[in-house]
């Protein structure tokens, strides 16, 4: 029967699991289950954990075959290898782990046989991670400080893409902002230059060039931030709330200099 893989932020239902003691038909059922939500979700393994399950019980698919482990345990970890892990209860996120290259794992079969095998590389990560959840654990605590803040924002975002290049370094609506600025401080300016000559026609004319500049500098800064924000949606929240404050000031700073010009010129 296919079952529920419990996700974030659901707790787990078990905090960790118990090693099973009686091999009878509810363990073959339980096994099968495994197997059932494994095929239905197109994934490598399960831990009965993750079903919200009690027991010490991993089906992991290798070269096709199911392949099912009753009360592993790891033995003689070697070598390290690094790896881009992804996890039923993190769906869609990735994280970089580095693990254990090869290793043995003891475990029974189940009809309570003692097993043993050897796993390396890709297999060796598989059957580690999904015997971290027998434990009550999944990959996040097995990250380095770093990897664990970077997946932390994955978490807040949602998305796969919160990594530190997602953002860009050079943006366009920035630039676009610059320039908004400079258009102000000369309107500003010729505020000032204003107050020191008599004929102000000219200087009137320019001022209202520079206004209807600024106006429409400061729509293309909304445009063209929005489609930044679309582009790169690990930031969408910041874009907007930049947008937001941003243009909301670029109004103000517009709306109070042309009405200084106004009843100065």
């Amino acid at each position: 029967m296919i079952k529920d893989i419990v996700t974030y932020p659901t707790p787990p239902s078990v905090e960790y699991s118990t090693d099973v003691r009686i091999f009878d038909e509810s363990l073959h059922q339980l096994i099968t289950d495994l197997k059932d939500t494994i095929e239905a979700n197109n994934l490598e393994g399960l831990a009965a954990y993750q079903i919200g399950n009690q027991f010490n019980v991993i089906v992991v698919k290798k070269d096709e075959e199911f392949l099912e482990l009753v009360n592993p345990r790891v033995f003689n970890p070697q070598g390290k290898i690094e790896s881009i892990e992804t996890t039923a209860y993190f769906p869609g996120l990735t994280a970089t782990i580095t693990r254990a290259q090869s290793i043995s794992v003891f475990f029974q079969d189940r009809d309570g046989k003692d097993c043993s095998l050897k796993a390396n590389d890709d297999f060796a990560v598989l059957l580690q991670r999904k015997i971290d959840f027998t434990f009550g654990s999944s990959f996040i605590n097995k990250l380095t400080k770093d990897e664990k803040k970077l997946f932390e924002k994955k978490l807040v975002f949602g998305s796969n893409i919160a990594t530190p290049e997602s953002c860009p370094i050079f943006s366009y609506k920035d630039t676009v902002n610059k320039i908004t600025k400079v258009l102000f401080v000369v309107m500003f300016v010729l505020i000032l230059v204003s107050l020191f000559i008599d004929d102000t026609n000219s200087l009137s004319t320019y001022q209202i060039i520079l206004a209807s500049t600024a106006f429409i500098s400061t729509f293309i800064y909304i445009v063209v931030g929005y489609f930044e924000g679309k582009r790169y949606s690990s930031c969408t929240s910041c874009q907007i709330g930049n947008l937001i404050g941003t243009t909301f000031i670029n109004w103000i700073k517009l709306s109070i200099l042309s009405l200084v010009s106004y009843f100065t010129f």
